[in-house]
């Protein structure tokens, strides 16, 4: 189970990685800072499945609550969404640590 974890987490923290470098490159090119939402990254790769995640909420019980987290996650900057995640899975899916200190008389 660790390793699925570390392995989620890792593709994660690459594609966060990845994202932040196209980012980092249009705000060097745009003199300022500019930062890829969610919301326009999901529509760069499929607009239909995001209608139909749309629809899908306005389906269910709290929807006015649900659209409103929607709305709220899409416009965060699409590698802190995919950044935060992948480093909580990957400190999900570390070794337990162990304790390495001596007691003062073991010394």
């Amino acid at each position: 189970m660790r390793l699925i974890l570390r392995i989620a987490g890792t593709w994660l923290i690459g594609l966060a990685v990845v994202l932040l470098v196209v980012d980092g490159t249009k705000s060097l090119g745009a003199n300022a800072l500019v930062y890829t939402s969610l919301a326009d990254l999901w529509m760069q790769v499929h607009p239909p499945s995001l209608a139909g995640v749309g629809e899908f909420f306005e389906s269910r019980f709290f929807a006015d609550l649900l659209d409103a987290a929607l709305k709220a996650v899409l416009d965060y900057p699409a590698f802190a969404v995919f950044g935060v995640p992948g480093i909580l899975l990957a400190l999900a899916g570390r070794k337990p640590r162990r304790e390495r200190y001596l007691r003062a008389d073991q010394i």
